[in-house]
């Protein structure tokens, strides 16, 4: 596979906590949504496709069996809401709320 963040593909992701791992998503995440706002097609789905490799990554490393099912579930919803196939209702608002406590909680480990 050829992965747009090659370095934490080959590792460095998995020694990031899950949060950390978990707000970089929702960096990626935001960019989406606001390049989607803004109308820009082509940078929306720049975004939306590094937000599934930092997904999938998130999925390979990790062993809880309970993130595990969540982590699929919202990348499917986050598939279906830009793909217009939103089986799960999300909104934009609530991948925000969803991600920002994450972000919260990465920068608390660094206090």
């Amino acid at each position: 596979m050829n992965y747009q963040h090659k370095d934490l593909a080959d590792g460095r992701w998995a020694e990031l906590s899950f949060s950390e791992q978990m707000a970089n998503i929702g960096s990626e995440v935001e960019r989406a949504l606001k390049w989607k706002e803004k109308g820009n097609a082509e940078y929306a789905e720049k975004a939306f496709y590094r937000a599934l490799e930092l997904f999938d990554l998130t999925i390979k490393f990790n062993t809880n069996k309970s993130a595990f099912k969540e982590l699929t579930r919202l990348r499917e919803g986050f598939c279906g809401f830009f793909t217009d196939d939103n089986i799960y209702n999300l909104s934009a608002e609530f991948l925000r709320k969803y991600f920002y406590y994450f972000t919260i909680s990465a920068r608390k480990a660094f206090r």
